[in-house]
């Protein structure tokens, strides 16, 4: 048996409906939004009283998926608000883009704020971190030429 491939990456925001602008914005696409509670999905997370909306947006590739969940119950614990990008865990998702400036400008009013600088790496691409909804960081990439 071999791997097929990753389906998505779960994260747990506090606004939805802002994370889910944000990664639109951006240029993913929504593919649905669900509602989901009950005994199966207690059993499946290993906890009680599960109730959570979510949503999935995916890269017009179709190949890369963000399931966005907001936790009704049991309330969503903190992690460590705006951890560095060498914390433990999983810090950053990056994207390919294609005009990394438009990309920062139209994110900006999305609340994102660039982490460090824009940089050009080698001849092969321009590179920015962004912290968007959540504390989320963003990477970007363009790649040149």
């Amino acid at each position: 048996m071999t791997l097929q491939r990753m389906d998505n990456v779960g994260i747990v925001v506090g606004d939805l409906q802002a994370a889910v602008a944000f990664f639109v914005e951006l240029g993913l696409e929504l593919e649905g939004e669900a509602h989901v509670e009950g005994p199966s999905v207690d059993s499946l997370v290993a906890l009680d009283g599960v109730r959570c909306d979510m949503a999935v947006v995916r890269t017009p590739d179709g190949h890369g998926r963000l399931e966005l969940m907001k936790f009704h119950t049991p309330p969503a614990t903190a992690a460590e608000p705006n951890a560095p990008v060498n914390a433990f865990g999983i810090r950053r998702i990056m994207f390919a883009v294609e005009d990394i400036e438009d990309t920062l400008a139209r994110l900006r009013g999305h609340g994102a704020e660039p982490i460090g600088e824009l940089v050009q790496y080698e001849d092969s691409h321009r590179l920015c971190y962004v912290r968007g909804p959540e504390g989320i960081i963003v990477a970007l990439a363009e790649k040149l030429g």
